[in-house]
């Protein structure tokens, strides 16, 4: 027995030491909400995701379902060719890296899955937003607003890296984080050309 529960804490600590890296995406498009929020912000970005990958194939955050109506919002799947980023190949944005280790991230995985499941059951936290631009924290176990989700996640996997409520987390907060690695900035659109000529460079 006490050998295999040294076994398991070499494995544990092994996990600990190793590192894999996470992508936190911050953008701005042309939509109506989000000129809005700009405007009453006085912020670049009004919008966050989170990503697995480099590439930005499996990214994923609280957003409008569809194209066009803003009111049908929950958590999606987002692309970064196609739904509302495809429509508006304008989008600005900036793309951070985390380093974290490999047992936060299989937790991260595990928490985004919960909401992957359950997907249909989730709805997008417009008084929580609003509420949290006069500081006052709103906090719902379905209902989130994109920074908000990305904060949560995080801490729910163990990673704290915002030192406030959850629910008070905006846009600004990721972007002057000092815990994130600036990767990208420029257009969304061009953003695998930018990696491709960078690999190749």
């Amino acid at each position: 027995m006490r050998n295999h529960k040294t076994f398991n804490n070499l494995i544990l600590e092994n996990e600990t030491k190793r590192t894999k890296e996470i992508y936190i995406v911050l953008t701005q498009t042309s939509t109506l909400p989000s000129r809005a929020i700009r405007l009453y912000t006085h912020e670049p970005y009004a919008h966050a995701s989170i990503a697995f990958d480099e590439e930005l194939m499996e990214m994923y955050s609280f957003a409008r379902r569809g194209i066009y109506n803003p009111f049908n919002a929950g958590f999606i799947r987002e692309y970064i060719d196609k739904g509302v980023f495809g429509r508006f190949e304008s989008t600005d944005c900036r793309i951070y890296s985390l380093r974290i280790t490999v047992q936060q991230y299989n937790e991260l995985r595990r928490v985004i899955e919960v909401f992957n499941e359950n997907r249909h059951s989730y709805s997008y936290n417009y008084l929580g937003l609003i509420a949290a631009a006069f500081n006052i924290p709103i906090r719902s176990k379905q209902r989130y607003f994109c920074s908000q989700f990305v904060a949560y996640v995080l801490y729910q996997s163990g990673i704290h890296i915002f030192n406030k409520n959850i629910a008070l987390v905006k846009p600004k907060d990721i972007r002057i984080n000092p815990n994130l690695e600036l990767r990208y900035e420029g257009k969304l659109s061009q953003y695998r050309t930018h990696r491709k000529r960078f690999q190749i460079a």
